[in-house]
């Protein structure tokens, strides 16, 4: 009789919710500061400022690539490289927008 509430007790503490995890402390405003002094969020916009501009160059390159692949071929045809370069025009769109959106 006595082993059915130990074993309940038992359940209840593996399945009992935990206290949910600690919030971050608030930024009071504050800037983060990198070890040797420098803004830690300009550091990070301007990587990622940098990123999305290489970005931007090859898909300007790719879509010259699509353009002459397009004019070459007839109405038609339409070649798996290009299917491959318009998915790869995708992808970094995607990672652009995604960099613009996180700040």
């Amino acid at each position: 009789m006595r082993v059915r509430p130990l074993i309940l007790l038992a359940f209840g503490v593996v399945l009992a919710p935990g206290q949910p995890p600690a919030a971050p402390p608030p930024n009071d405003g504050a800037v983060l500061r990198t070890p040797d002094g420098r803004n830690r969020t300009e550091m990070i916009l301007k990587a990622d400022h940098e990123a999305s501009l290489k970005d931007v160059e090859q898909i300007r390159k790719l879509i010259e690539e699509v353009k002459i692949d397009m004019e070459k071929n007839d109405r038609h045809v339409l070649s798996i490289s290009t299917l491959k370069k318009l998915d790869e025009i995708e992808r970094l769109t995607k990672r652009v927008r995604g960099r613009m959106k996180r700040y």
